[in-house]
């Protein structure tokens, strides 16, 4: 593997201090500004009209902000009657959702509309949930939408948050790498024809073929689901040793230290600055990620601008599925708003209107959860996606569309985050010391004795 650069090296380090000053916000950065309340960014958006009805919106990304502002801004054009005037406040992850529970349990203290990460929507969906159902908005075009995107913020037949993106995830590969090493990208359908570029890769380039996590879940979790399997089945029930979860990481720790075509990832996961600049300076040849990870190539690796390439993730088997849902924000409206009708009618003209789809790929580069935008001109249009990533972005996404399967989400997802990362990566990727039915039976045993 070749040294990195100066120029890298100095890049990581001009890194560090970027995100030290804009820490938080779900990693979104922020103004750097922070009230009385310990929000790391508030912004007022929309009209000044006397007449104007304030809304609180809470984040724990500070980027999401800007969906908001594209729809008050259109809102208020649209319905100049029923002016909003929206506070946005964006706040470090962990505490955002804790307040917002404590809010809740409490009955007072929550804002009109928030965002809730997809790992901890389940908190706030025990006992009789203190969200307003969305089901009046919902039902009319759930057809138009990746419908497996709203079960995860559902219980009981009742929809309570709106999704934000896919998720759907894909295959980032490096052309310039994979031309070098004689490879066509396109004839790669399967994890066995992977495998098999893979070597080509080692063995005519300086670079790896991948790179594997071992703080985060996202280089296997979408492995699994792929194939049908997950962390829990549709009942809840712990199922994490289950057969195909444990060949699934066997398979990655094979390809570590018996294919020897994958290194662990610098720093330990795919969102730290030790892997952006490894990967920018051409380390490996390709990641497998979600589709709102183009904004990290695009924010932190620019040297890769016109060489990387998007594609779906190779199949397990011929039928196979050749992407899985990855992540998400489910946005939702609480019991405490003092304007229960005009809060959900806003959320839902943000995101589950066209144009407020087409929005979330305009202002943020998520591939929309109501697919049939997905061919319209204005998708099309020039951006810094297309000029970093190339023309066929929905085209991949088009052609995988049936295939983006649902996870299953309980209120132990984060105990099964932690166990992966703290002790089932590090044992059997790392150091080797379990093999991966031992390290996945122990997490399973934890996290049901939890």
């Amino acid at each position: 593997m070749k040294k990195r650069s100066l120029y890298v090296m100095l890049f990581s380090m001009l890194f560090v201090i970027l995100a030290a000053c804009g820490k938080g916000g779900g990693g979104g950065g922020g103004d750097g500004s922070e009230d009385a309340e310990g929000a790391e960014a508030v912004e007022v958006i929309g009209s000044e009209s006397k007449d104007a009805t304030e809304l609180k919106f809470w984040t724990f990304n500070a980027l999401h902000i800007d969906i908001y502002k594209d729809a008050v801004s259109r809102w208020n054009e649209e319905f100049p009657d029923r002016p909003i005037k929206l506070k946005a406040e964006a706040y470090p992850y962990d505490n955002m959702h804790n307040n917002l529970l404590l809010a809740l349990q409490s009955g007072t203290g929550a804002p009109d509309i928030v965002d809730i990460e997809l790992g901890r929507f389940p908190n706030y969906l025990q006992g009789e949930p203190q969200l307003l159902p969305m089901n009046e908005y919902v039902e009319p075009v759930k057809d138009k939408f990746i419908e497996s995107r709203f079960d995860i913020y559902s219980k009981d037949g009742k929809n309570y948050g709106l999704p934000t993106h896919v998720g759907a995830t894909v295959a980032y590969y490096n052309k310039e790498i994979m031309d070098a090493a004689g490879v066509d990208i396109d004839s790669i359908q399967t994890w066995d024809d992977y495998v098999a570029a893979g070597k080509k890769v080692v063995e005519n380039t300086d670079a790896t073929m991948t790179t594997l996590e071992t703080n985060d879940y996202w280089s296997y979790w979408p492995l699994i689901k792929q194939q049908g399997s997950d962390f829990f089945d549709e009942n809840g029930e712990v199922t994490i040793s289950n057969e195909t979860n444990v060949e699934t990481l066997e398979f990655m720790r094979s390809l570590i230290y018996d294919e020897k075509i994958a290194e662990i990832t610098p720093g330990g996961g795919h969102h730290e600055e030790e892997y952006y600049g490894f990967m920018n300076d051409g380390g490996a040849a390709s990641v497998i990620m979600p589709l709102w990870y183009m904004g990290r190539f695009t924010d932190y690796m620019p040297d890769l601008k016109g060489k990387m390439v998007i594609r779906p993730m190779p199949k397990w088997t011929e039928d196979g599925n050749r992407s899985a849902g990855a992540g998400g924000t489910g946005t939702a409206v609480t019991n405490q708003t003092e304007h229960p009708e005009l809060a959900k009618e806003f959320l839902a003209y943000a995101k589950l209107s066209e144009e407020g789809n087409i929005a979330l790929w305009r202002v943020m580069g998520f591939d929309p959860p109501m697919w049939t935008v997905w061919e319209k001109p204005e998708i099309r249009e020039d951006n810094k996606y297309y000029q970093y990533f190339g023309t066929d972005i929905f085209d991949t996404l088009l052609s995988i569309r049936e295939e983006i399967d649902s996870i299953n989400i309980t209120e132990k997802n984060p105990l099964v985050q932690e166990q992966l990362s703290t002790n089932v990566f590090n044992n059997v990727l790392r150091s080797q010391s379990q093999s991966a039915e031992e390290a996945l039976k122990e997490a399973e045993a934890a996290i049901k004795n939890n």
